[in-house]
């Protein structure tokens, strides 16, 4: 568990810890304010100008590449939204393993499968330098607030020197193993997350067409063996027609597909995620990927001829 946010701790050289951080998405961007907020030094980098000038008005200061993030910092961050960004910012040209060295601890907090977390530790190894592969959980409204579930694998001693940069993006820091162990912890979560929301989506538009009234579903289910995060947070947006949110229909296909090939190469059935992928495949396929994972109704509303709202 995290400790609390404090200002941070003294780097090798006696120094406050400097941070550095790469993606400044829907979920970086905020890590990026939470940083400045604790107190730390802060160099980014985007690939996106609009975002990176964002935060050097708030405070940090931007490096031209990956590798002057990595000659700027102690403790660096990614957020990136895919292996193949994860191993261009890492192991492209003027990379972060281009400029790491011993003392640093980098962190990435990408959802990718647990290959590329031990690819890219093997590398950074090399430097000298630490990796932990960090994914989070708890969406864009917990990087805001500071209160994401880290799920971290790696060496303790690597996590206990990055601790105080985490204790500012999250509140719950679980260290789960080895490398590859946090990568493989999230796509779980993804997994399940996957299954309930397609399981919400089809449950409430069964209901509603046999005559049952959204709300009336969500209050009795909420407090019945029936619910599930997925049920409390779904519902309600369905029944606004919200499907604006935070975690679009894509990020989640984009991850099944993870899941997927990491149950191949085990060998590992997955009868419910393989049709979970299917319900979101549809969504993608109807022009849906970039609406809220929510969305994953639609088709189905379409097909039963009916629209579940208040």
């Amino acid at each position: 568990m995290s400790e609390g946010k404090g200002m941070g701790k003294a780097n090798d050289r006696g120094g406050q810890l400097r941070v550095g951080l790469i993606g400044l998405g829907k979920m970086g961007a905020p890590m990026g304010r939470n940083l400045l907020a604790a107190g730390f030094p802060l160099t980014v980098y985007n690939r996106s100008r609009p975002a990176t000038d964002a935060l050097v008005a708030a405070g940090a200061h931007a490096a031209a590449n990956p590798a002057g993030v990595a000659q700027a910092a102690d403790v660096i961050l990614t957020s990136l939204p895919d292996p193949a960004a994860v191993e261009q910012v890492y192991l492209g040209d003027h990379g972060l393993a281009s400029a790491a060295h011993a003392g640093q601890v980098y962190v990435d907090t990408s959802t990718v499968g647990p290959g590329t977390s031990r690819k890219v530790a093997q590398a950074l190894a090399a430097q000298g330098a630490a990796f932990l592969d960090a994914p989070v959980s708890g969406g864009v409204a917990g990087a805001e607030a500071g209160t994401l579930t880290v799920m971290i694998g790696g060496d303790a001693a690597a996590l206990e020197q990055a601790r105080p940069v985490l204790a500012a993006i999250g509140q719950r820091l679980n260290h789960v193993g080895p490398t590859g162990a946090g990568a493989i912890v999230k796509l779980i979560n993804q997994l399940l997350v996957a299954i309930n929301m397609a399981g919400v989506a089809e449950g409430l538009v069964l209901g509603v067409k046999a005559g049952a009234n959204p709300q009336a579903m969500l209050d009795v289910l909420a407090t019945s063996f029936g619910s599930s995060r997925m049920l409390e947070r779904g519902i309600p947006l369905i029944m606004d027609r919200n499907f604006g949110g935070g975690t679009p229909v894509d990020l989640i296909r984009k991850d099944l597909g993870l899941i997927s090939d990491l149950a191949n190469e085990l060998g590992v059935p997955l009868p419910e995620g393989l049709t979970a992928q299917s319900v979101f495949n549809r969504a993608h396929a109807d022009g849906l990927g970039a609406q809220d994972m929510t969305a994953v109704v639609k088709p189905l509303e379409q097909e039963a001829r009916v629209e579940v709202k208040k």
